[in-house]
């Protein structure tokens, strides 16, 4: 079998997502928070929309369905997103996020904010620009 070569995308991608998870969980943990990365990702998302259900949220950070349930079980638990009963359809749960729930993302989202140029040393700020431009064009054509 012959090795893929270090410069494929798909290596890289990976590459960048390994050290892109471990600086997240470095930081948070620092700033007193037990959070993943996609639990965080689901936070954010439900404070940007407020009152969307399962499927919805699983859509809005680009994950399955299973996942994203296991995800509202662990955030629910610790008393950080509520889950009701749609009022259009009772067989929907809705989800918000509790005041504690809002807390915790009011006290993380300065620090996701300051990690972000961390993700991708040895750039420089035009590179950075180019590089998030770049990968925004692709995430877009990739759906």
């Amino acid at each position: 079998p012959v090795a893929l070569s270090p410069d494929m995308p798909g290596h890289l991608i990976r590459r960048l997502h390994q050290h892109s998870t471990q600086l997240f969980g470095q930081r948070v943990q620092a700033a007193g928070s037990d959070l993943t990365s996609v639990q965080f990702a689901a936070l954010d998302a439900l404070g940007f929309l407020p009152g969307i259900d399962q499927t919805g949220l699983a859509e809005a950070i680009a994950k399955d369905r299973a996942t994203i349930g296991a995800v509202v079980d662990r955030l629910e638990q610790k008393g950080l997103v509520a889950r009701t009963v749609s009022a259009q359809d009772k067989r929907a749960r809705v989800l918000m996020l509790t005041p504690a729930g809002a807390a915790v993302l009011d006290g993380l989202v300065p620090v996701v904010e300051a990690l972000q140029r961390d993700i991708l040393p040895g750039l420089s700020d035009a590179e950075y620009q180019q590089f998030v431009a770049l990968a925004a064009r692709a995430v877009a054509a990739a759906r």
